[in-house]
């Protein structure tokens, strides 16, 4: 996609690859070939600017064809800069307005609950998304409704797009905010596919509660050069060298 786009958020993407692998490979209930399965788990990437990892993902999985991926941000294909409702199969949600994904996907388990449907719904935020007042409303209605069918992935690689959330919006006491919002709460390495696969494995942690798993992980993670290098947040321009290192030092470190 970056060879092909020349642009992109890497370090976004690359820091939610296990937390994505681990969803579709282990948790999620689906159907590639019939996205819109009435029982199928909902996912929504509210930090719609890592949807290159998205992508990947729902290629690999058989949502869309491989070739759709070297059409990455073109105006012949489907996969925009964000994801889009309604043109990627596979995306439940258009998202990228950073804070509202965990809004519309409350309003999902909501309308499964007063529906008596079975099927969960799982969110990715950034941790920067969090600053975003929608996200802590959201978060009071979940456990108003006592949503314990929905889980909040948070991706705390501590670093937004032009400093450290710890510089811009510090969080901390990051989980405490969050159990006094009404949720179980569990603290994970986000990179570490044995723990994410145990974690998710186990929710929802309590009955009646919504559930949020904070993961530890690292912006850029993978590549020593894009690794908390904020430069690699967002390329407008990615040369054909940039990408040739990506993928030769994805393939040695």
């Amino acid at each position: 996609m970056l060879t092909a786009s020349g642009r992109g958020h890497v370090g976004a993407a690359f820091s939610i690859v296990e937390i994505l692998r681990v969803l579709y490979d282990d948790v999620l209930k689906y159907d590639a070939k019939n996205p819109r399965w009435p029982d199928r788990d909902r996912f929504i990437l509210s930090k719609g600017h890592g949807c290159l990892a998205l992508y990947a993902v729902l290629a690999d999985k058989g949502f869309f064809p491989e070739a759709e991926l070297a059409k990455f941000c073109a105006s012949d294909g489907i996969l925009g800069g964000h994801p889009e409702y309604g043109k990627v199969p596979g995306v439940e949600a258009s998202t990228g307005s950073l804070g509202h994904g965990f809004s519309m996907g409350v309003g999902f388990a909501l309308n499964a609950k007063l529906d008596g449907h079975k099927h969960r719904v799982f969110i990715v935020l950034g941790d920067g998304e969090c600053s975003e007042g929608t996200i802590w409303e959201a978060a009071l209605c979940a456990s108003k409704h006592q949503l314990d069918h929905l889980t909040v992935i948070i991706d705390y690689n501590k670093q937004q797009t032009y400093g450290t959330i710890a510089e811009v919006q510090d969080l901390e006491p990051f989980a405490a905010k969050w159990e006094a919002f009404g949720f179980s709460v569990c603290e994970v390495n986000g990179h570490d596919v044995a723990a994410l696969k145990n974690t998710l494995a186990a929710v929802p942690f309590t009955a009646h509660k919504p559930t949020a798993i904070i993961c530890h992980t690292i912006k850029g993670k993978g590549v020593s050069f894009t690794e908390r290098n904020l430069s690699w947040h967002h390329k407008t321009r990615v040369s054909a060298a940039e990408a040739s290192s990506l993928l030769a030092a994805l393939a040695t470190e």
